[in-house]
C-alpha cells in the first residue's frame, strides 16, 4: 500500500495508540480524551506536545482515511484503535521500535531495547539492530541509521514515517541536552522505585511487629 508521510500530530496519535494498547490494555481502545492526554505527556515524549482535542480528532480522521485507525462502535464513548502493523506490513518487533522512535525521537539500539521493554522484550541489542536493518531496507525505508554525532559512542536511529530525516539537522542537536533529559527521567523512575520499596518494607515490618 502506498502511504503518504504522516504529520507530527498523526505520528504522535498513532504511536500513543500502540503504546497504550500494551501498557494500559484496560483503557484500549482509547477515548479522545485519554488519547489527547497520552499525546501531551511530559515524560517519555520527545518533543513534548500540547495538542488540543480538535487537533487530535483531525489527526484521527486523517489516519482513518489511511486505514491506520479505526473507530470502535458499541460504546457510549467513541473509541479508537490502531492498525499500524497490518497497514505497514511489519511484525510486532518492528512495530514496537517504530512506536518508541515516534514517541521519543532518535535513539541508539541500546536505548531502544530498554525503552521497548513494555511493548516487546528483545533478547539482545543485535536482535534490535536486525529489525532496524530490515526497516531501513524497506522501499521506502521506514527507519534510518544516523551519522554518529560528535562525541557519541553509538549511532542513533530515527523513523521515517513522517518523511526523510535530515541527518545534518539531527546531528547538530546538542547531545548534552538530550543526555540531561534522559538522566532526569531515570532519576524520577529510580526515586519512584525507592519509594515503593520503602512502603513495602514498612508494611512488612508492621506485619512482623518490628519497629523501624
Amino acid at each position: 500500500m502506498s502511504l503518504r508521510d504522516l504529520s507530527a500530530a498523526e505520528a504522535r496519535v498513532l504511536a500513543v495508540l500502540v503504546e497504550k494498547q500494551h501498557t494500559v490494555p484496560d483503557s484500549y481502545p482509547m477515548s479522545l480524551n485519554a488519547l489527547t492526554q497520552g499525546c501531551n505527556q511530559k515524560t517519555a515524549r520527545d518533543p513534548v506536545m500540547n495538542l488540543s482535542e480538535p487537533e487530535v480528532l483531525d489527526a484521527l480522521n486523517e489516519l482513518k482515511g489511511m486505514s491506520l485507525v479505526h473507530e470502535v462502535s458499541g460504546s457510549r464513548v467513541v473509541r479508537f484503535e490502531h492498525n499500524l502493523r497490518r497497514v505497514y506490513g511489519v511484525p510486532g518487533q518492528a512495530e514496537a521500535l517504530l512506536t518508541v522512535l515516534m514517541l521519543r525521537g532518535p535513539l541508539t539500539a541500546a536505548e531502544l531495547r530498554l525503552n521497548t521493554e513494555r511493548l516487546h522484550r528483545f533478547a539482545d541489542i543485535s536482535s534490535v539492530e536486525g529489525f532496524l536493518d530490515e526497516l531501513a531496507a524497506r522501499e521506502p525505508a521506514l527507519a534510518v541509521k544516523l551519522p554518529r554525532a560528535p562525541g557519541a559512542r553509538e549511532q542513533r536511529w530515527a523513523h521515517q514515517l513522517c518523511g526523510a530525516v535530515s541527518a545534518d539537522l539531527l546531528q547538530a542537536a546538542p547531545a548534552e541536552g538530550r543526555a540531561a533529559g534522559a538522566r532526569d527521567e531515570e532519576l524520577q523512575q529510580l526515586r519512584a522505585e525507592v519509594d515503593t520499596l520503602k512502603a513495602q518494607v514498612a508494611r512488612l515490618m508492621a506485619e512482623l511487629g518490628l519497629q523501624g
